[in-house]
């Protein structure tokens, strides 16, 4: 064993460049998750000795991965608070209003958004936004998702906090001695980078963007869409109000089909008509915003039996109400009747919010449609009442409902505290780590947030694999791995000028992050560029800045980056799609951003 040890230790600085070109290879080949890759690699390193114990633990005190999970959960509040939702539902109007403006709008609003949160949650936020704005200026949706991706991508590097990536490279390299980055430090590089994207997409995108529509642009939204009605109460403040100047009207996750007042039932033109008092809304909604209305004050939604069914909202909501889902079985012997009819309404005291039907949405309204195999009905309901439909024989699948209502009396909570976050470490230079973690103790107290869905909305497998690699890259540098590489490029990068050498370090990094997780390659490449830029005598600042725009530049394939690849799964695109155009914008934004750097750095 002694011997062993020792040749380990002799020639440590090659098993680690060993060990390094084998994780690497299993990030390109995808055998498994890139997180279980990483904790290997991290093991691995421990078992070879190149880091101790101790300093295996002491990768936890960095603080970038502990402003990441922060911004994570202030990112969940906007979500849960509805505050991403009112954006997106303003983007609508303007679409419905000027299509082709609110294209520049929506473009400029997931830069902008991006630069702020996490471009994770702006994505799937903008992703229907997207698909319904393809429809009214009918195109397809493979035109404008992956530019919304590839936006979101430029807009997280404009601030230090608008990705990840930008937080752990600046914790690697605060750890390595350089001084901290302000939040606003790299904003004029990513604004001389998001302006060269946008130019790209904008001249080449016609010509380099698929145009492959699919099925699902025309359906778009119809199977996750509950059919049901709202009655306006009498204490309502929308009483009086025109319909289309409501602040629901026109929500993305709503659509007003009807209104009937009294026996007359209005399909066109109610939109003018102001509300009164008893006046009954046909809508199709998500189960977010049909949990939302049910838990407002100025509707009734839904429908109950002679009993009154069960309320939603107000002093008289139970303590144990519950949002289930069931399913109509084939043998339901209600099938074909109309849904106010149904013997449940009369038994237990529920209330059905919705229904929703596979491939298209049922109708008239909720009471008269007709019931069908298949038909998911959202039921609100006690605990009392849960085991009654369980045991119904007659429908199938009842279970808890995996929505939740948005809390949007908190949203400008939600939103002041992430304003706060950004103000007080732009203008004050208070650690952002500190900010972030008081912004996450502001969004639980108020709650904007529940605890649980605070720790649900951190990526733990991003965290993990952070963490992993920041142990797997203090072993590099244990090992002796990092000098031997920069002794080995020193006499051939000591010819270059530092403008070109910019160039190589951005080059090397957006490659590598085509192919190997950016957490990853930014974990690896900041070290290695700090110490290179030493060994030459040069300021290592800029060389860290280009790590941090070139991991983040990932647009030639769907799986270089997490918000490419929820794009390439939204829409009928094909791996070759994000090659023919995510290579010239490799090109572009890497030139753009590389003289960026020369020039402010």
């Amino acid at each position: 064993m002694g011997g062993i040890f020792e040749v380990i230790d002799s020639h440590s600085a090659v098993i680690g460049l060993i060990a390094l070109l084998v994780l690497l290879i299993a990030f390109i080949l995808e055998r498994h998750p890139p997180v279980t890759i990483a904790v290997t690699g991290a093991v691995a390193m421990l078992a070879l000795g190149f880091v101790a114990p101790d300093d295996m633990l002491g990768v936890f005190g960095n603080n970038a991965p502990v402003t990441i999970g922060a911004m994570f959960v202030l990112s969940g509040a906007l979500l849960r608070t509805g505050a991403l939702e009112e954006v997106s539902g303003w983007v609508i109007r303007r679409t419905l209003r000027r299509p082709k403006l609110a294209l520049a709008e929506v473009g400029a609003g997931t830069i902008g958004a991006s630069a702020f949160m996490n471009n994770t949650p702006v994505v799937i936020v903008m992703i229907p936004i997207a698909k319904r704005l393809a429809r009214v200026l009918h195109i397809a949706s493979t035109r404008l998702l992956i530019p919304v991706s590839y936006l979101s991508i430029l807009g997280g590097t404009i601030t230090l906090i608008g990705t990840s990536t930008n937080l752990l490279v600046d914790g690697v390299a605060t750890d390595k001695g350089l001084a901290p980055f302000g939040i606003f430090e790299i904003t004029s590089v990513g604004i001389v980078s998001a302006a060269a994207g946008v130019a790209m997409l904008v001249l080449l995108g016609p010509l380099l963007l698929p145009d492959r529509p699919s099925r699902d642009d025309a359906e778009m939204g119809e199977n996750e869409s509950y059919l049901s009605h709202l009655v306006l109460n009498s204490d309502s403040e929308l009483v009086g109000q025109i319909l289309e100047n409501t602040r629901f009207y026109r929500r993305p996750g709503v659509r007003v089909l009807a209104v009937r007042r009294g026996g007359e039932l209005l399909r066109k033109g109610f939109q003018d008509e102001a509300l009164e008092v008893g006046d009954q809304l046909v809508i199709a909604a998500s189960p977010t915003e049909v949990a939302s209305f049910a838990e407002g004050r100025d509707f009734r939604i839904g429908l109950t039996g002679v009993g009154g069914g069960i309320s939603t909202s107000g002093p008289d909501t139970p303590r144990d109400l519950r949002l289930v889902n069931a399913v109509i079985s084939p043998s339901h012997p209600m099938i074909g009747r109309k849904l106010s009819e149904i013997p449940m309404l009369s038994r237990l005291r529920v209330r059905v919010l919705g229904l929703a039907r596979p491939r298209h949405l049922a109708g008239p309204d909720l009471a008269s449609a007709r019931v069908r195999a298949g038909d998911r009905l959202l039921i609100a309901t006690g605990e009392d009442a849960v085991v009654s439909l369980q045991s119904n024989v007659d429908l199938a699948e009842v279970s808890d409902a995996p929505v939740q209502s948005f809390r949007r009396a908190r949203a400008p909570i939600a939103i002041g505290t992430l304003a706060a976050v950004v103000a007080g470490a732009a203008l004050f230079d208070l650690p952002i780590v500190a900010l972030a973690i008081a912004g996450v103790a502001v969004v639980l107290l108020t709650r904007c947030i529940e605890p649980e869905e605070a720790w649900s909305a951190i990526d733990g497998s991003t965290l993990v694999l952070i963490f992993a690699m920041l142990a797997f890259g203090l072993g590099l540098e244990n090992a002796g791995s990092i000098e031997l590489i920069v002794i080995t490029l020193q006499p051939v990068l000591a010819e270059a000028s530092p403008f070109w050498l910019l160039v190589m370090i951005y080059a090397i990094t957006s490659t590598l992050t085509e192919t190997v997780t950016n957490n990853a390659v930014a974990v690896i490449m900041t070290p290695l560029v700090i110490a290179l830029a030493n060994a030459l005598g040069i300021d290592a600042r800029p060389f860290v800045v280009a790590v941090m725009f070139g991991a983040s530049a990932s647009f030639a394939t769907p799986i270089g980056y997490q918000t490419n690849t929820l794009v390439y799964g939204a829409a009928n695109y094909r791996f070759m799609d994000f090659v023919k155009i995510g290579l010239p914008m490799n090109v572009v934004v890497g030139i753009a951003s590389c003289f960026a750097i020369s020039v402010f750095f």
